[in-house]
This record gives structure tokens, sequence and C-alpha cells, in this order.
């Protein structure tokens, strides 16, 4: 019987896979990263074991998840299409690690994953592990079975009596973690139908929203957030008591029409309160305290930082240049910044920082203007003449 190791959500797909794989003559071992989802892991473990799992590894790797991949894309500002703060494609790459591990301390030869053939983490995953150990096997069993649809795959659990939670009521594909939850399929594959309320799974609906504002105050030190309304927090506490905050106030819903790394477009439905007003508070405090030529060419950084976080690129030589590019820029990024959460809007209504760019008496119209008017005129003219008489 030959060992595989299965990334393993306890999700709709994976359940049938190990029971499909079962059927083939697999050992399957079954491995469960902890990222902060914030389910039953060792109901998952039974369910698993129940299914036919040989093993069921499960690991918390919530603060690593914080440390050497939550806080890197805070620094780097990293949001793909504007929209998405790419929490499941940072949990990808440090799955696929353990994965890696896990094949070694097993002797297994092959890796396996739940992954479509036209979805993003399929090319996450398979990235990284041939980065980490090109020697191992991949099984893709989304990619070759017979089943042509999640209706089928929810036809075959049910005949085989495994337990899960999707229905064909609420087909939604849902990955969730510490930094957000992606939300897809169902009512959600027509762009034009509205996300209903039941699809979303950490904020509260808009009506149901405080009617008051709620006003915090974030504290950074070299880019990473550490206090809140003067309170020091571990990062990882951090985000969980924005996601609270956050929630409550319908803050980091965002709906995008994506392009996926094989080339098709898709329609995802996101999460992320704390990512939001970390990443808001992050960008205003370097507009403070960054030069101009630094700020603008970090945001060319940024969006190609993020790219290579979605296209699974996150153990290649750029990135790591990237990081250490990104980690110059934050040695000043140090300072507090005060906000406004209301009714899905998280506004900046303040911000200051000692190393602060911006100086009063240059900025003000009052008489303590200390800025030379009279030098603007030469200032245009030099500005100017590379365009003069060519118009």
């Amino acid at each position: 019987m030959k060992k595989v190791v299965l990334a393993y959500s306890g999700g709709l797909d994976t359940a049938c896979i190990i029971s499909w794989l079962k059927e083939r003559d697999y050992q399957v071992i079954a491995f469960l990263a902890d990222l902060g989802q914030q389910e039953d892991l060792e109901m998952l473990r039974e369910r698993a074991q129940r299914t036919g799992a040989s093993k069921v590894y499960i690991k918390n790797l919530q603060q690593e998840f914080v440390q050497d991949f939550i806080i890197p894309a805070i620094k780097a500002n990293a949001v793909y299409e504007n929209k998405y703060l790419l929490a499941t494609a940072l949990g990808r790459p440090l799955i696929a690690k353990y994965l890696v591990d896990i094949a070694h301390q097993e002797n297994a030869d092959t890796i396996v994953h739940g992954c479509t053939g036209k979805g993003n983490d399929q090319v996450r995953i398979e990235l990284a592990v041939n980065i980490l150990d090109p020697r191992l096997k991949i099984i893709a069993p989304l990619r070759i079975w017979e089943f042509k649809s999640r209706e089928q795959e929810i036809e075959y659990a049910l005949k085989k009596e495994i337990p899960v939670e999707v229905t064909k009521s609420k087909p939604y594909s849902l990955d969730k973690n510490l930094w957000g939850v992606s939300i897809e399929c169902g009512l959600l594959e027509d762009p034009n139908n509205e996300p209903p309320e039941d699809a979303f799974q950490m904020t509260k609906s808009l009506l149901a929203a405080s009617d008051n504002p709620e006003y915090i105050v974030l504290g950074f030190e070299q880019g990473v957030p550490v206090s809140l309304d003067g309170k020091t927090y571990a990062p990882q506490d951090m985000i969980e008591k924005l996601n609270e905050i956050g929630a409550q106030h319908t803050i980091g819903r965002t709906d995008l029409m994506e392009n996926r790394i094989v080339g098709i477009k898709s329609r995802e439905v996101y999460e992320a309160p704390a990512g939001w007003i970390i990443l808001t508070a992050h960008k205003e405090l370097e507009a403070l305290n960054l030069d101009r030529i630094t700020s603008d060419f970090k945001q060319v950084i940024a969006d190609q930082y993020a790219r290579l976080v979605y296209q699974g690129l996150w153990y290649s030589p750029l990135k790591r240049a990237l990081d250490a590019f990104i980690a110059q820029t934050q040695k000043n990024i140090s300072g507090q910044v005060r906000m406004k959460l209301y009714k899905g809007c998280c506004t900046v209504v303040g911000r200051n920082s000692k190393y602060s760019l911006y100086k009063k008496e240059f900025a003000t119209y009052t008489e303590q203007d200390k800025f030379d008017q009279g030098l603007a005129e030469g200032f245009i003219k030099i500005t100017g003449l590379p365009y003069v008489g060519n118009g």
C-alpha cells in the first residue's frame, strides 16, 4: 500500500479525497494546519479517521503564520488587485512546508491536495513543494477524478456516509484563517448576484452593524502593529482583537472579479476586518514618514509582492530580495494612527510619529509660514525646460 500525505481541511473536497484514495489502495496520512480558522480540530481529526486516514497530524501554526507570513505582507502592503489581502495565498506556502516535512518524516514520496485544476491553490502548493523538494510526487484528485461538480461530490459523500457540513442549498467553498476568509461557489458564481448574508462568516451585515462610530488608535514599531488604544498586544492577539472590533462595523468585505493564475476570471468574496484596519493604518503611517521617491517606488514593489504571493512564489529569490528592500523602508515606520470605524468604512482621522516628514511651518498658509514662495517661479521654469517650445 503506497503512503501519501494529504493536505486536509475537513471540507467537502478533502473529505471525499480520503475515501477516494482508500478505494485505490493508498494509505492516507492527513495533515491539518491550524492557521486560526476557529474550527473544532479534534472533531476534524475524528472525521478524517472515520473516513479512512491512517494517521492525522494537527499542528498549531498560528504564531509562525503571523510572524513569518502575515507581518511581511503587512510591511509590504500586499493587496492583490486592490481588494484581496491574500489570506489563503499566504497560508499555502506554510502548509506546503509542513507537507514536505511530514512526507520526509513518514518516508512518503507523494503529496496530495484538494485543489481544483482551474484554481490558484494547486499552483501555490505545487510550486512550493517543487521548490522545497522536487523529488516529491503530487496527486491532485480533483483534476482526474470522475466527479464533475460539487453536487456530485455531495452525493458521493452522502453515499459513503462521509460527514460534511456543505449542503446543496448552501454550497459555498470557504477557506478561513486568522487573516481572513475566502468565499466562492454557489450563488456567487453569477457576477450579477449580490452576495447573500449567509455567505459571510465573520462580519455583521450593514443593517446589523453598530449605529455608533468607534474610534481606535493603532501603534506601530518598524511597520509592525504593537498597540491598540495604548495597550500592547502581541501581533496574533492584535489581529484577533481587531477582527472582533472590525466585524461589529462590517469592516473588510470585498467583492472581486479576480484574474486567476491559470488565466480565467472568477468572482471571489472576501472578509478581512483586521487586515483592512491594519493595512489602512500602515499605509497612512508610510505616507507620513517615507520620502516621496521611496513611497512611489514602494507602491510598485507592493503590487509586485502581492502578485508573487498570489502566484505561489513565496519561496522565490525575487520575493526574498523584495523582503530585504521592504525591511529597509520600515525602519522609521513607527507611530500612532487614529481611525474611525463606522458602517463598513475604515477612515483615518489622525496620525503622528517622531519620524514624520510633515513640517507644518512649510505647509501652513498662516503667518507662521516659512516656505519661500518666491522660489516657486524658478522651480517651475526648470521643471518645464524639456517641454518649452515642444508643444
